[in-house]
């Protein structure tokens, strides 16, 4: 049923796109050409609230943590599937407790039939862990189908987490230094602080949620950081063709103008991607689940959010335009 209605959205968008290439139908305009939005008014708004948002994120970082997966913490995580109907999951957690093998978690996820067990690291190192797989393979016998097996030592868990945390601060500075060479300082050190932001406030989500983080949680967190990165360097494009057409318009303004110039670009995007990541998040499955629900909050209401009301009029506080001119040049006071 779930596959037939994509294919059905599928069919429609496509002729839909077809109508209006050839003129059939007009072309869809989600936004009005020439719009004059002022978003500079709520610079005063979303500083305070995102300082707000992002202490409060770090708060959950050191108090709550995260919810380590299987791959930053060590362990045994199976993927079984029931041969005879439905999993029984009372027998099942009846039949492993039985093992001694420590803390066990049971979920179901996909058709009910699949279960996914996690078993806690085991003490003796990867030896321990593969004689916890055969005794829950002994357990469970012949009547469950083995689908995934994966065992993660505490050594290879750190190293993991560890190359993660570089990949993130080489990923950031990266950015930091192409913006520098393609626009100017301020530019670099604007979209640096809104990417921090966005992954400051995505780990909050995290947190919060207790969402998986594993390996597929880093991509997660990359990928964001690629699209926040491609958005604002879209409105910074335009910020400095601007700033050489116009000596003398007041930053606020100009700020302005350039945003409204490239919203109708930014909400297509926006709501082409927000329905391919609602499409992942409802019917991806339990193994893209936590990439699926971080790329969702970290591109449709974080990255959105922080190219428009963060990495541009922070540019007004970094002095971005003070010099173009005589007075009218100087921007309306913050």
């Amino acid at each position: 049923m779930t596959h037939t209605i994509i294919i059905a959205l599928a069919v429609f968008i496509v002729v839909l796109t077809v109508l209006s290439i050839y003129g059939v139908i007009p072309a869809l305009r989600l936004v009005p050409d020439e719009t004059k939005f002022d978003f500079m008014q709520f610079r005063r708004i979303s500083f305070p609230i995102s300082a707000v948002l992002t202490i409060v994120a770090i708060t959950l970082y050191f108090t709550h943590g995260l919810n380590f997966g299987i791959d930053f913490k060590g362990g045994t995580l199976l993927e079984i599937q029931t041969k005879s109907g439905p999993a029984n999951i009372a027998q099942l957690r009846t039949q492993l407790d039985g093992l001694n093998l420590g803390d066990i978690q049971l979920q179901q996820f996909g058709g009910p039939s699949e279960v996914l067990i996690r078993i806690a690291e085991q003490p003796g190192g990867d030896q321990a862990q593969q004689a916890a797989v055969q005794k829950v393979r002994q357990a469970l016998g012949d009547s469950v189908e083995y689908r995934r097996v994966e065992v993660v030592g505490p050594r290879v868990s750190s190293e993991l987490l560890a190359y993660g945390v570089v990949g993130l601060i080489v990923a950031i500075l990266g950015i930091l230094v192409y913006l520098w060479f393609r626009f100017e300082w301020q530019f670099a050190l604007g979209a640096m602080i809104a990417n921090i932001h966005d992954i400051v406030l995505t780990i909050g989500f995290m947190s919060i949620a207790q969402i998986d983080f594993d390996l597929t949680s880093i991509a997660a967190l990359l990928t964001i950081l690629g699209y926040s990165l491609n958005d604002t360097v879209v409105i910074y494009d335009r910020i400095r063709e601007m700033l050489r057409r116009y000596k003398k318009m007041p930053m606020t303004d100009l700020l302005n103008h350039s945003i409204n110039s490239t919203l109708s670009r930014s909400i297509i995007t926006h709501v082409t991607v927000t329905l391919a990541l609602l499409a992942l998040l409802l019917f991806g499955g339990k193994a893209i689940h936590s990439f699926a629900a971080t790329m969702t909050f970290g591109v449709v209401l974080v990255g959105t959010y922080t190219s428009i009301f963060i990495a541009a009029p922070i540019l007004i506080y970094l002095g971005v335009g003070e010099n173009r001119g005589g007075e009218d040049n100087k921007p309306s006071k913050p």
